[in-house]
């Protein structure tokens, strides 16, 4: 199996078990706050932000593939999600749901659609700064990983 067919499977097996999770939330539970330093980020609040990143992030790393810089020097994730966290704001638990599948079905397929040698492109990632297109779609699923060990804690 091709390395782009291996992340692609991962992402797909990944999004699979969130949306499991998600799924089986009661009503209380997507208001249980997760994040309280600065905005306070609810569970709702997280699955939009999974929503919203990884949007924008499989967008930049197109653009990067197309010969692009990625984000610009003084990008702010900080302000980034901020503004994304209003533009959901209106949206349900549920619809949020719906717009994840969709989302993580589109960078599966973005994904699996790259050669193995643009993987070695390299842009400037809002995160690890300067890597290549490997680091970015293994941190799609670390990025994820590291909110959902949050996650549990306020869960449990």
């Amino acid at each position: 199996m091709s390395e782009p067919a291996e992340l692609a499977e991962k992402l797909k097996s990944e999004g699979q078990k969130f949306v499991g999770i998600f799924s089986a939330l009661t009503d209380d539970q997507w208001n249980v706050e997760v994040y309280t330093e600065g905005t306070t980020w609810t569970i709702r609040n997280v699955l939009a932000h999974f929503v919203t990143s990884e949007r924008g992030l499989v967008k930049l790393f197109e653009q990067i593939r197309q010969g692009g810089a990625g984000v610009a020097d003084d990008f702010s994730i900080d302000r980034y999600n901020d503004a994304q966290q209003q533009k959901t704001k209106e949206f349900t638990p549920a619809e949020l749901l719906e717009q994840y599948k969709s989302v993580r079905e589109n960078s599966v397929a973005w994904v699996s659609g790259l050669r193995e040698s643009e993987l070695e492109i390299q842009g400037r990632h809002p995160f690890l700064q300067m890597t290549t297109l490997r680091e970015m779609v293994k941190m799609l699923y670390l990025h994820n990983q590291i909110h959902y060990r949050d996650l549990k804690k306020v869960l449990s």
